[in-house]
């Protein structure tokens, strides 16, 4: 009860009754995408982000609890566990206080204050500790504990040690740092300087500082990266006086002697254990969050990049640009079958232009290609110039799409590329990738690790694993989200289907190979190593268009074909009005009865059954095709076109803290700030756009030197 006692201070908006649901139903071994699509009543209807938050947390903590046990058995077994630090361990709400109560009882590497406690002067300090005011001075009090074997050689040695050990006493005490992490939280400072004489992209942090309550994370991330190259030193900043009345908060007893000597050590616990401490708690906790953050934003973009709507139906031309090994052709068919491929150099400087063109030409003329891809790398713009060229002297007039290839040569270096294509290099594979990319961006983008598809910022300098996490979740929402035609999907895209493993996965594919098409989803049941979990895991997302149950190509679940059926017979529909498209007089029918006698009345919840008229109504429906589609370009602009106050069309690349970089057509995107985004004041780029987005924007500013160009979606006064 008290972890849902805390998911539910966590998600205010849930009832206790969903929060154990859900807990219920991943403790049963269910998916985040099969609880969201099919158990919406078990939950009340929450998103899957909301329950892979949920989630996460959950497993936050479930960790939090067990590490909360390990230090409860820990001081137990040491025998000094007491009622008030039982209490003390029970109130923790973050694992920093965990460990504050453990610090004490800790094993540490040697300490001064361990050798002054293996001289025997751990009484003196805790008789210093108790600051009597009827004791001698703490001289006389410390000449007691003089012993040459031990090397106590003088009073003023062991008060030294005993203030070792004083000091060490307030380093490990909870409350102190607990006063200090509140008063660094509230009105510390990250400060930064110059770490040497040097211009570098982190100019600006040369002598800077900034509250840590108001620090942006791009730029807590900047300054971490600033420091790891060496450009940057760091340091969090405190005001020394108050923290030091949080430290000595009832430590000091006015008027006994040993009180000085008490103070001394508590400055030098200060100085010396406490803060160096603190400031790298702090550090690291702002570095956390700023990657979490980060983390965040690059999981929105790559969720709007991976559903960017498919251009289906389109023989498409991929062109992977380069300077010195040329342009590389990929031929791809509207079924993303490879039909050609060739290399020309479009570049003047090879003098090859004119051969370039015929080829291309003569590749789009053999192949009928209705749409063009090419890649933004090295050579682009080159190649974008010679290409709205030759469709304009030759009457062409092919359009033709700039699409991101990062990620590309991942994937055609990759050993699924190599076993897809095993007869092309990887150049070639690279022209393939970007052609299908353009065609089906999700089918093609899964095939990359989703930490090179570059749509966030600093991704190369987070946790590796929990970026992988986070963005794995992101895919495997989109590919359920969408769904995934159980013939033609290749093993990447199934490893992402809710309850299929990477061996299931190439188990199906193996199947296919040997027996042909799947025609139901009933037979998926027949691969090795799919059981009974599984399936009900994974049916519902898998669709078989040719399938002779047309209910195998919608998100239908295969649990649910009885009612479904039911549903069908009670209006007097049958299966062939399904494939026809012929179910859309079934809302009103249904209004007629309302939706909720007729749940009652098939004995399933509201929400399936909303669910299950959508889906008969358009089998096999896209989500994606309700987006708009990427600009189709057919000539070309130059940085040297635009002028302030121009009107353009962009694209959304990129989505970052500070703003979003927006394609209009040249060879550099421009960068729109946050301020410009919106009339209203915005804390995120992300309230407005989003990856994909196709917008209106006016050129503010365009620095030729720097190929730098402003833009802004307000739109100028007239």
């Amino acid at each position: 009860m008290q972890i849902v006692e805390a998911l539910k201070k966590e998600f205010p908006k849930m009832e206790n009754w969903q929060i154990e649901n859900i807990i219920a139903l991943i403790d049963e071994g269910n998916t985040i995408p099969f609880i969201a699509r099919y158990r919406k009543e078990r939950h009340g209807e929450q998103n899957d982000q909301v329950l892979r938050a949920l989630a996460d947390r959950l497993t936050y903590l479930r960790n939090f609890e067990a590490r909360r046990e390990e230090i409860r058995t820990a001081l137990i077994k040491l025998d000094v566990m007491t009622d008030e630090m039982d209490l003390a361990l029970a109130a923790c709400s973050i694992l920093a206080e965990l460990e504050d109560i453990y610090r004490p009882y800790r094993p540490k590497r040697r300490t001064r204050a361990m050798i002054a406690r293996e001289k025997g002067l751990e009484p003196l300090a805790k008789r210093l500790l108790l600051q009597n005011k009827t004791d001698p001075a703490p001289l006389i009090l410390a000449a007691e504990y003089v012993n040459a074997n031990s090397g106590v050689k003088t009073p003023e040695d062991a008060l030294a040690g005993a203030g070792d050990i004083i000091a060490e006493h307030f380093s490990d005490d909870a409350g102190v740092r607990a006063r200090l992490r509140t008063l660094i939280k509230t009105s510390g400072l990250i400060a930064t300087k110059a770490a040497r004489d040097e211009d570098s992209v982190y100019r600006m942090y040369y002598d800077y500082n900034e509250p840590i309550a108001r620090i942006a994370g791009h730029r807590v991330l900047a300054i971490d990266r600033g420091e790891r190259e060496g450009f940057l030193k760091a340091a969090v900043l405190v005001d020394a006086a108050p923290a030091m009345a949080l430290v000595l908060r009832g430590a000091l007893v006015e008027g006994a002697p040993a009180a000085g000597v008490v103070k001394s050590a508590v400055e030098d616990a200060f100085i010396r254990l406490i803060m160096p401490s603190m400031e790298r708690e702090a550090r690291t906790k702002l570095t956390c969050d700023a990657q979490e953050a980060a983390i965040g934003v690059f999981a929105v973009n790559l969720n709007d990049l991976l559903m960017q709507p498919p251009i289906k139906g389109e023989t498409v031309l991929g062109m992977d640009p380069g300077i010195r090994t040329g342009c590389k052709l990929a031929v791809v068919d509207d079924m993303g079958r490879v039909l050609d491929t060739g290399v020309v150099y479009p570049l003047p400087s090879h003098g090859k232009v004119d051969a370039a063109r015929n080829t291309v030409l003569a590749l789009i003329e053999k192949h009928n290609v209705t749409l063009a891809a090419i890649g933004n790398g090295t050579a682009s713009r080159e190649t974008e110039q010679f290409f709205a060229c030759a469709m304009h002297e030759s009457g062409k007039g092919v359009p033709y799409v700039i699409v991101n290839e990062a990620g590309a040569s991942v994937y055609s270096a990759s050993k699924l590329a190599a076993e897809e294509f095993p007869d092309y290099d990887v150049s070639l594979r690279s022209a393939v990738s970007i052609a299908r990319r353009l065609q089906d961006p999700l089918s093609e983008l899964v095939k990359i690790e989703p930490a090179a598809i570059g749509v966030g910022q600093y991704q190369h300098d987070m946790k590796a694993t929990r970026l992988s996490e986070a963005l794995s979740g992101v895919v495997e929402r989109c590919v359920n989200q969408v769904g995934v035609e159980l013939n033609t999907a290749s093993v990447p895209l199934l490893c992402y289907v809710a309850g299929v493993s990477r061996a299931v996965a190439q188990n199906i594919d193996a199947y296919r190979k040997e027996n042909g098409a799947f025609l139901s989803r009933a037979q998926l049941k027949l691969v090795p190593k799919l059981g009974t979990k599984a399936y009900e895991q994974c049916a519902g997302f898998l669709r078989i268009a040719g399938s002779d149950n047309p209910l195998d190509n919608t998100a239908v679940h295969p649990e649910s074909y009885a009612v479904a059926n039911k549903l069908l017979a009670r209006f007097n529909f049958c299966d062939g009005d399904i494939r026809k498209g012929g179910l859309s007089a079934l809302d009103k029918k249904i209004d007629e009865v309302g939706i909720q006698p007729l749940a009652r009345e098939l004995h399933i919840g509201a929400p399936t059954l909303r669910d299950m008229i959508r889906e008969l109504q358009k089998p096999g429906r896209d989500p994606r095709d309700e987006l708009p589609k990427p600009i189709l370009r057919t000539d070309v602009l130059e940085m040297s076109d635009l002028a302030p106050g121009m009107e353009l069309q962009g694209t959304v690349r990129n989505v970052i803290d500070f703003g979003a970089f927006v394609d209009i057509g040249v060879h550099r995107d421009g960068l729109v700030h946050i301020s410009q985004m919106s009339e209203r004041r915005i804390a995120h780029p992300s309230e407005v756009v989003k990856v994909g987005d196709i917008r209106t924007v006016w050129v503010q500013d365009v620095d030729m030197e720097k190929s730098r160009i402003s833009l802004t979606m307000k739109r100028p006064n007239k």
